[in-house]
């Protein structure tokens, strides 16, 4: 016998509050093991940045290092 579904709850990346109702804003990918994802309240998704996208970071180099080797 099966009771009611129990609603996920996480916690907000912005105000460290717990929510029922959580809002997917990032995924975090990893280069070895597997990744997770980022959760924000309603009330604060909103206002949680958006993550760079990997192509584009790709794209701009890493300024500490010299370019040529």
């Amino acid at each position: 016998m099966t009771g009611p579904a129990r609603r996920p709850v996480r916690m907000c990346v912005r105000c460290d509050r717990l929510t029922e109702a959580p809002v997917l804003v990032a995924e975090v990918h990893a280069g070895s093991g597997p990744g997770f994802n980022v959760y924000a309240c309603p009330e604060c998704a909103p206002h949680v940045p958006k993550p760079p996208d990997a192509l584009d970071l790709l794209a701009t180099g890493r300024p500490d290092r010299p370019r040529d080797r």
